[in-house]
């Protein structure tokens, strides 16, 4: 049996490819709807044609993505808890300061690096919030 792939699923591997023609190519990989519904595809055609791929949130590498760096979902969650807190107890949303993410994760995908033949240097994994194995 032969799926088809629909424009969405052609246009991404259509993009990937052209990244892996250039010299020295690279994908960095933002998040958005569009690639969170797709992400096990993009890991996939990245390792297909050994493309690197940096993506934005922790969730990507530890679904098969090489390294990923943004904020840490689970800090942004009680952030929130803490605004919806205020709220009920009476605060004007107005009037709540605007918030960013104070915490970031790197995380450090080694399978995957392991698959595209990269060796990730030992300053990263320094660093590294994330060692994926």
């Amino acid at each position: 049996m032969v799926l088809e792939l629909t424009a969405e699923q052609r246009a991404f591997q259509q993009q990937i490819e052209a990244f892996a023609r250039a010299p020295s190519g690279g994908l960095v990989a933002l998040s958005n709807t569009v690639m969170a519904n797709n992400m096990e595809r993009v890991h996939a055609l990245a390792i297909r044609y050994g493309l690197p791929a940096v993506y934005s949130y922790p969730i990507y590498a530890r679904t098969g993505g090489l390294v990923s760096y943004g904020p840490d979902n689970f800090a942004l969650f009680r952030d929130v808890a803490r605004y919806i807190d205020q709220i009920l107890r009476g605060a004007k949303p107005g009037d709540l300061p605007v918030m960013q993410p104070t915490r970031f994760v790197l995380a450090v995908n080694l399978k995957t690096a392991k698959a595209l033949g990269v060796t990730v240097p030992q300053s990263i994994f320094a660093r590294a919030d994330e060692v994926i194995e």
